[in-house]
């Protein structure tokens, strides 16, 4: 008999998002008057069209394609090289990074569990609290953790607290870690760090021979000037992180699917002979092994994203979805709840009602004013009493979940 990867056994009841999924099926079916009415603010999903300069682009990669002298076959797995170069160019000029250090996928999410295929077995891993499920959740399919307790927590990961008093930036731990996750800007919490924390962790990572796993799928956001968006704006920080990025908020690809890694080749790990090898070539074994890359026209419509037009474009909906967030932070301030997050990314982290635990604030915002939003203790134990609320709208349903949450709390 074929036997399983037990390590799924460990994982709670379902992926958060398809609980929540679950949960809103259920409530239509039972309401089904009220079906109409629901407003979703709950996964961080884009709901604005593509750039026309991305729509063009893609329809112009469609049409070679279409072309015996212009169609493409199997491209390079690691991206072709006009949006490897373009990604440099644009994001990271004058950082030191070179368009043969940068991979493209089909998103950042992919990228941040497949990446545990390069790292070995009893490494201590940092994960800060609350968290994006899926840093958790790819660690324990992958066999390095023990159990959940109650709360939720897995044995073997080294739990960073992030909470008001710190403002959902985790402090560096007295422990060793050697691979830290970090989001910024944060995914729930819509936290930042400044210059001086992401200092911290280069060297703590330095002092630690660890190494940082940075998501910046957000950093599009980032409206401060004097927030990094890039973990190697960091002096020494090629030598010990890598960066992951995405399309998809910022250029509206969740439903087109492109990210990338950027992976130094000063970066390395251990063997277990105590050689020290370049994760670069590593990854880009793997990448070449279990990836056939993005399509050509995806990869296409990712570059011009970075077209003069494209980056108007891609402006004018950042500053749509963080007008939406404006709002809501304003609304849930109204309402004289904690507000968290909201001016450098497109998620507010709000504190609950008192008496409320996360999900009784799920099931009252859906029950009585038909809003979807993501409970807070989905995203770990340090979550609870709060909920996360997407600028990931319209402007008319935005303004009208404001009207509805003053309603609810009054």
């Amino acid at each position: 008999m074929a036997t399983i990867n037990s390590n799924f056994l460990k994982l709670k009841a379902g992926y958060l998002f398809p609980e929540i999924a679950r949960r809103v099926r259920v409530y239509t079916e039972e309401n089904p008057d009220k079906a109409a009415r629901i407003i979703r603010c709950g996964i961080g999903d884009v709901t604005e069209p593509l750039p026309a300069a991305v729509v063009k682009a893609m329809h112009e990669g469609v049409d070679e394609m279409a072309n015996r002298d212009t169609f493409k076959g199997y491209g390079p797995e690691q991206g072709y090289e006009f949006l490897r170069q373009a990604i440099v160019d644009n994001q990271f000029a004058d950082l030191g990074i070179s368009a043969d250090e940068v991979f493209i996928s089909d998103g950042s999410k992919c990228d941040t569990g497949n990446i545990l295929d390069i790292f070995g077995k009893g490494n201590v891993i940092a994960i800060t609290d609350p968290v994006y499920p899926v840093y958790v959740d790819t660690n324990v399919m992958a066999g390095n953790t023990g159990d959940a307790d109650e709360k939720g927590a897995y044995a073997g990961l080294l739990y960073l607290p992030c909470n008001a008093a710190n403002k959902f930036v985790a402090d560096v731990p007295n422990e060793k870690a050697d691979l830290i996750y970090l989001c910024f800007p944060n995914n729930p919490t819509g936290a930042v760090a400044t210059r001086a924390q992401l200092e911290a962790w280069v060297k703590y990572a330095k002092a630690n021979d660890a190494i940082i796993l940075f998501d910046a799928a957000y950093e599009a956001f980032i409206q401060d000037p004097e927030i990094p968006r890039s973990i190697f704006e960091i002096e020494g920080a090629k030598d010990v992180a890598m960066e992951f990025r995405s399309f998809s908020k910022n250029g509206g690809f969740t439903g087109v699917r492109c990210g990338y890694i950027v992976i130094p080749k000063t970066l390395s790990g251990k063997s277990d002979t105590g050689e020290r090898i370049p994760l670069h070539q590593l990854w880009s074994r793997r990448h070449s092994t279990k990836f056939n890359g993005a399509s050509y026209p995806v990869q296409k419509a990712a570059a011009a994203v970075f077209s003069s037009e494209g980056k108007a474009q891609v402006s004018a909906l950042i500053e749509h979805y963080m007008g939406n967030a404006k709002l809501l932070r304003e609304a849930a301030a109204a309402a004289g709840l904690p507000v968290f997050g909201g001016e450098n990314a497109p998620y507010v982290w709000v504190g609950c009602p008192a008496g409320l635990t996360s999900w009784d604030m799920f099931d009252k915002m859906l029950g009585e004013a038909q809003v979807v939003i993501t409970p807070g203790s989905g995203f770990g134990s340090a979550g609870e009493g709060y909920f996360r609320i997407s600028a990931f709208n319209s402007r008319a349903n935005v303004e009208e979940v404001c009207r509805r949450l003053k309603e609810l709390v009054a």
